[in-house]
């Protein structure tokens, strides 16, 4: 009800600020955190736009809740603490978790107004999801609105298996499932991140611009990097692999791998003790 009529929300568990740059609708004790929301969009926003390189010419609205089920009912989901509804220049943020997750909610600001900005300024049956999430998170220094269980990346135990999410399979949406969604934010991710590193942050825009001028992905990729879209898999992959080694993985995995190593010692204790139990019963009966 909220994302449909953001302007009715007059009730008395609600406040709201208005200006000309954008509306922030919060439950009454977020009132500090969107008055310092309030304070620095304007410094967020041309922080974006001095990134991207395009005016955020709107006024979003931003609602903000405490309350986490109320959030998880809108979002349908308990694995992110944000989302952006672009068609309605919405941003919807979860303030519950900002204390249990390392949030900054600045970033987070950024986060969903670049995809805001993105979809306002490219159609969105033209921007795929992984470009979008991918450029989402480089904006934000990394940020993305999953809510992780740790520390450890799937994608660099994937890249030794080989077992990624095609690209194609991630243009029109993500999993909905914690391990793959985490997966196809990741590559998203990784992957912009690469095509900066290796063609430079102006190919990204270029990509972008393209995409912005009607081009389709497959175009906007072979006009922007000279290479199709299959290929530019392929090379990250080949890129992915060459900085994961073996070593790097058993360093990285040393906690489960001793984990069950433990655990076969273990085990091989107690197959040892009961033959010992019954070495010593077959000797007692001769």
């Amino acid at each position: 009800l909220f994302i449909i009529f953001p302007d009715t929300l007059h009730c008395s568990d609600h406040g709201i600020i208005r200006n000309d740059y954008v509306t922030i609708i919060f439950e009454k004790p977020l009132k500090g955190r969107a008055e310092e929301m309030a304070g620095i969009y304007p410094e967020t926003v041309a922080e974006l736009e001095k990134t991207i390189g395009w005016n955020l010419n709107f006024a979003p609205t931003l609602l903000l809740f405490k309350n986490s089920e109320s959030f998880q009912r809108m979002a349908g989901t308990d694995l992110v603490a944000a989302f952006a509804v672009p068609q309605k220049l919405l941003i919807v943020i979860d303030f519950s978790r900002m204390n249990r997750d390392p949030f900054k909610f600045e970033v987070i600001l950024k986060h969903e107004l670049c995809h805001l900005l993105l979809h306002y300024h490219i159609d969105g049956g033209r921007l795929p999801r992984w470009l979008d999430e991918g450029v989402a998170q480089w904006t934000s220094n990394g940020m993305s609105e999953i809510i992780r269980s740790g520390n450890r990346s799937i994608l660099n135990r994937v890249v030794l298996s080989d077992r990624y999410i095609k690209l194609r399979d991630l243009e029109d949406s993500f999993p909905r499932e914690r391990e793959p969604l985490t997966l196809a934010y990741e590559e998203s991710k990784s992957l912009v991140d690469y095509i900066n590193g290796e063609y430079g942050v102006e190919r990204t825009l270029m990509i972008l611009q393209h995409l912005k001028d009607g081009d389709e992905i497959e175009g906007a990729i072979k006009k922007s990097l000279s290479i199709s879209l299959d290929e530019l898999e392929v090379k990250w992959h080949a890129y992915l692999k060459k900085r994961i080694t073996w070593f790097t993985f058993l360093i990285y995995n040393m906690y489960e791998i001793l984990f069950a190593l433990t655990a076969l010692i273990a085990i091989y204790g107690f197959v040892r003790l009961i033959r010992k139990k019954r070495a010593y019963r077959d000797e007692d009966g001769l």
